[in-house]
């Protein structure tokens, strides 16, 4: 067996067998000769240190063991990615793009497919660790913001909005909606949330939205402008009420999740809010929030979904983008993906199917103080259908906007 093979092996945690490589396996063995040497241009939010940090092990791991180089192209909005690959389209560039894998997930990823931007179809599945990703218990791992992935992406971590307190100021935080509204009135300028079109702001308007809707079903289907201003009423009857309450009584908000860490540990706001199960601990082990941290969330459930990575129909090199996304899916990965040091950031895996080694590697590790178990978690609230992403931030906009800064 060459030296290809066998890192392949090992990766995947599959026993070599005596006789001839499957199809499956020689198929796998053409990406891997194909990869070597390439350089994988890999577009990525790049908006938190430790996931940073995170992305340039992965790098390493990946170049040293198969000989793939990856390039973490840092954005800001991912959005603009699309836009340039939809650019290239439109000129004609059938080959050698500039984006050769993307983070990706909700109405970007429903863009692409909706625009002919990705790959072909059905790539994601034939990744080796593919075997170990959980599609019976974590249906979001094919369906992407209510749109059927069709193999044209691969998962890479699971999310889940919590909410962030300190116990030593707070002792009892609000179970769910209006309890957090009822906690702002009595405690003036003690929360806040991003500013829509960020990304956590426009989560927080989900959430929301999804607790004062009449019918949460009609969130399942694409936004009906004749209807749009009757169903979002409850939501922005909410905002009106809680706005004046908000930090800085809602005139300014903070940048993003990092600020309201940075909020939160200042002792300027009680609660806070992340879509990372694991993010409290993870700042707690790095300094950035106090050891009284803990996390909550409402009981009748939360906005969760996977992200992804995506592979554009044009990718220089598209089978080292495979290798890459191959790697991200390895237990090896995901384990240390998960640790709260490292990012805190749950795995795609079905962790009671992995080898028993690999599972003890989940079954053993510390999560930390502030992350609560999955049974802790509550009920998932699916995300609504990507078009109700760009209607509620234009509708915030210009309820809001003109006032904020």
């Amino acid at each position: 067996m060459n030296r290809l093979l066998a890192a392949f092996v090992g990766l995947t945690g599959m026993i070599a067998a005596p006789f001839a490589a499957t199809a499956q396996e020689q198929d796998w063995q053409s990406v891997l000769e194909d990869a070597k040497g390439q350089t994988v241009y890999f577009h990525a939010w790049g908006g938190e240190p430790r996931i940073n940090a995170y992305i340039q092990w992965a790098a390493r791991e990946v170049e040293r063991d198969f000989g793939v180089r990856v390039v973490h192209v840092k954005v800001s909005d991912t959005a603009s990615v699309v836009s340039q690959v939809l650019a290239e389209k439109s000129i004609g560039k059938e080959s050698g793009g500039a984006v050769d894998l993307i983070w990706i997930n909700g109405e970007n990823f429903a863009s692409m497919k909706e625009n002919g931007l990705l790959a072909e179809p059905g790539w994601a599945e034939t990744l080796p660790n593919w075997q170990y990703v959980d599609v019976e218990n974590k249906p979001t791992v094919i369906v992407d913001f209510t749109v059927p992935t069709d193999g044209q992406e691969s998962p890479w971590g699971m999310a889940k909005l919590v909410f962030m307190y300190d116990s030593a100021r707070l002792e009892t935080p609000p179970s769910d909606l209006s309890g957090l509204l009822e906690y702002a009135r009595n405690n003036p300028g003690r929360f806040s949330y991003p500013q829509p079109p960020n990304f956590y702001g426009t989560t927080f308007l989900k959430q929301a939205l999804a607790d004062t809707v009449a019918d949460r079903d009609v969130l399942s289907r694409p936004v009906d402008s004749a209807t749009f201003d009757e169903t979002v009423a409850p939501l922005f009857e909410f905002l009106d009420e809680l706005h004046p309450h908000l930090w800085r009584q809602g005139k300014t908000f903070p940048k993003n999740a990092a600020d309201m860490r940075r909020l939160l540990a200042d002792s300027e706001l009680d609660i806070a809010f992340s879509f990372n199960p694991g993010d409290a601990s993870g700042a707690i082990a790095n300094g950035e929030l106090p050891e009284t941290v803990r996390t909550f969330v409402f009981e009748d459930g939360t906005i969760g979904n996977t992200h992804f990575v995506a592979i554009p129909f044009n990718s220089s090199a598209q089978p080292g983008a495979q290798v890459f996304a191959n790697f991200l899916l390895s237990p090896m990965a995901q384990t240390r993906k998960q640790e709260p040091e490292i990012w805190g950031d749950p795995t795609v895996l079905n962790v009671a199917a992995l080898p028993a080694n690999e599972k003890a590697l989940f079954d053993t590790m510390d999560l930390g103080p502030a992350t609560l178990l999955p049974e802790e978690l509550g009920p998932v609230l699916p995300e609504p259908h990507p078009s109700w992403v760009s209607a509620l931030e234009e509708a915030w906009l210009e309820r809001y906007g003109a006032g904020s800064e």
